[in-house]
This record gives C-alpha cells, structure tokens and sequence, in this order.
C-alpha cells in the first residue's frame, strides 16, 4: 500500500498554540501523551455551536434543541463508523476512559462474587488499577496481574496460564502510557475468550495512533478520551458489546436515562441513554466527531509512517547522550521515549527543558507500577505526535545535552 505522506508545515498552520512562545523560546510540544494539541478546524466547531446553537439535546421541540441534538448524534455515528462499531448506540458519551473504565467496573459488581479473579496487565494507568482494586474489595473478587519484561512487553506465555474458569475480566491498556509498547490485545481478547473472560480495552495512548476496528478485534469494551486525538477535554467515549451494555446496570441515576419515573418504580431508558444520566458536554461530543474528521482527513497509514519516521530518529539522536537510558524499547511501540539519564532526576531535566520552551512529561505518569518494576522514580517522556518535526527533535536533544551539562 502507498501511504500518503504529510504535509507537516501546512498541518502545523491548523494548531495555533505551534506559533507560541514559552520562556521566550518557541514552544516545542512534546507531551501529546498527556493531551494533544487542538486544530482550528476543532475549535471553530466548539465556537459555532456556542455562537450558534447552543441548547440542551434530545428534550426541545424548538429549532435550536434539534440542531444540536442532530449534531450530537451526528457524532456518535461518526465515532461509531471510525471504530467499527456494529450500532450507534453501543457508543456511550462519558467524561473520558476514566469515567468509561469506572462504569464497567461499577456495573461489575453484580456479576462478581467472592473468589472470581480479574486480570490487569502490569503496565497500565492508575485509572485502570484503581476502579479494579474497588471492585475486588466490594465483591470479594482477586486481582491478578499479567507481568512484563524489562523491555516492557507483556509475557503472554505467563498470561495464558493466568487464565481460568475463575477469570471474569481481563483489563489492559492497547498502548502503555508510560512505555509506548503497542500491546498484542488481539491474542489476549482471544485467549480471554476461550474462557469465557470479558475483555476491557483501555484505548486512550491507542486512538491517536491506531485505526481501531473493534468488529475485528471483538473486544468486549473498548476505551477513548477525545483530548488524546485532537479533541477537546472532557468528554470520551465507552464503546461496549450490545449484549453487555444491555446487562450492566445503570451508573448513573437522573434526566436522560430514564423511560419513566414514578415514585414506586423507575424503569430505564434504552442504549445508549441508559448511561448518560444528565447534561452532557455536548459542545464537546460534536467537537469529538470533528476531531474523529480531522484525523480521518490525514489518514492513519500516513500518520503511523511519520510518527514511526520521527520515534526512530529521536531514539537514535537521544541515545548517543552519554548516560542516558530509554525504557520501553519493544519493537513494536509508539512514538513515545521514555528516558532517563545516569545520576540526575527527570524532574531536575524537565525543568530545564521547559525553560528552553520544550514541554515534556517527567514523574511516574500514572504508572507508579511501572516505575517500581525498573526500580526508578519516574522518567522523562517526550511523547511525539504528526505535527511534530525531526527540528524539534533535534531542539529537544540539545535541551537534554544542556540540562545533563548544567546537572552533572
């Protein structure tokens, strides 16, 4: 296949926040995996439905309540083709997969009993540890955990024999956040499945990268927060198999998703507003749909080959630094270093890089786990994204040589 290739300097006209400054240096951007930039093409659209038809949705007969109830929709469709879901209503609108990931394991509850046992993988985001170690302390249930190497991939032999009858649930992130290793979910949905184990998804270091086609991969749930895809903050989605979400039990009680309510009994609406108790962000569901657009309009073989084009690059340049040290070096990741140099704190690096206008992310990036199996404190990740160049590259590896110059 011919993938198209970018055109970086006009993509890079569609962010504003590219022509910046910071500390009186260009800003170079390199923590798209905490949240990515915003095109203009995005927040035109957050700006038109609030100058042009800002009402609630789905409880007007007037023009405005349907203009905007017609474009949130409109959204979930265009999300629901973009991941290949069977039916729009197996998209749930949430806060984010923080939120998606709390209301499977909310909904949970019912169907776990003491002795069960859920598998997470050693890699993921506190957000897909913490809601699992809740549900286990309410229902009796036990956590396990799928382990990983040191160049932090995942040991699928050891995995496979986690598995049993005892196994309701195996969660795992698509992509580590902390690492960039792109994980073989398409074996772990597969092997859950012959035990008749459910499979959550987190998508979120995923979606920016990966065309996901949940048909193909038959996952049970699958996760996105729009922040990481050229979206706005604060809204994302929960993709979930008809069957399940007819299952799961409501996470929310209120307007939206209810059929009716008496003061005897309330009877629940059908998929999806079963689960979209209130108000939503509805500027940030339709911005949502423009985002899923605008990646779409670039195409993912194209972005994929790019961002694999600048990760080897900056990989390369980064480790001629003496001392310094990259974790997650999988074959198969993302376009994420995550790095660390000999004697000196990554918080101490990223300091100075952000005083050089580079922006990028130090700590244990919500993967406290990750860090105490490399017995490190945190790391210094430089995540890139398509509208970033080989120039910032090499801006960033000489903000490192400095910072490493002015530690030691």
């Amino acid at each position: 296949m011919i993938t198209t290739k970018l055109d970086i300097e006009t993509i890079r006209e569609d962010f504003p926040i590219l022509k910046r400054k910071v500390n009186g240096y260009p800003l170079v951007y390199l923590d798209n995996a905490a949240t990515s930039q915003t095109p203009k093409q995005v927040i035109n659209t957050i700006v038109d439905y609030y100058s042009r038809y800002n009402a609630n949705i789905h409880r007007g007969v007037h023009s405005l309540s349907q203009e905007a109830t017609d474009s949130y929709e409109n959204a979930r469709i265009k999300i629901q083709k973009h991941i290949n879901a069977v039916q729009p209503y197996e998209i749930i609108f949430t806060s984010g997969t923080t939120d998606s990931i709390n209301l499977v394991a909310n909904g949970f509850t019912s169907f776990l009993k003491k002795g069960d046992e859920l598998l997470v993988s050693a890699m993921e985001h506190h957000s897909n540890i913490v809601p699992w170690q809740m549900l286990c302390e309410r229902t009796g249930a036990v956590l396990k955990v799928i382990p990983m190497n040191h160049e932090g991939e995942l040991l699928t032999e050891d995995y496979a024999k986690l598995l049993s009858k005892k196994t309701k649930l195996v969660v795992c992130n698509h992509v580590s956040n902390a690492l960039g290793t792109i994980n073989p979910i398409e074996r772990i949905i597969s092997l859950a499945h012959e035990v008749d184990a459910a499979v959550l998804i987190d998508g979120a270091q995923a979606a920016p990268h990966i065309k996901i086609d949940v048909q193909e991969l038959n996952v049970d749930f699958y996760t996105v927060s729009a922040h990481k895809i050229c979206g706005p903050t604060g809204v994302g989605i929960l993709y979930g198999k008809e069957e399940w979400l007819t299952k799961l039990p409501p996470y929310q009680g209120g307007g939206e998703m209810i059929a009716e309510v008496t003061f005897e009994k309330t009877t629940y609406a059908d998929l999806p507003h079963k689960f979209e108790a209130g108000t939503p962000n509805i500027s940030g569901g339709i911005a949502f749909g423009a985002a899923i657009d605008y990646m779409n309009s670039l195409g993912y073989d194209a972005i994929a080959s790019y961002e694999k084009e600048l990760l080897e690059y900056a990989t390369e340049k980064l480790m001629a630094i003496q001392g310094l040290k990259i974790y997650g070096t999988s074959q198969h990741k993302t376009s994420v270093i995550s790095f660390n140099v000999e004697g000196i704190h990554p918080y101490d690096i990223g300091t100075i890089l952000d005083k050089l206008g580079i922006a990028v992310r130090t700590g244990h990036h919500c993967a406290q786990p990750v860090m105490d199996y490399f017995n490190i404190p945190g790391t210094i990740r430089a995540s890139f994204s398509f509208y970033n160049t080989k120039d910032e590259a090499d801006i960033l590896v000489e903000g490192v040589k400095k910072a490493v110059q002015m530690l030691s």
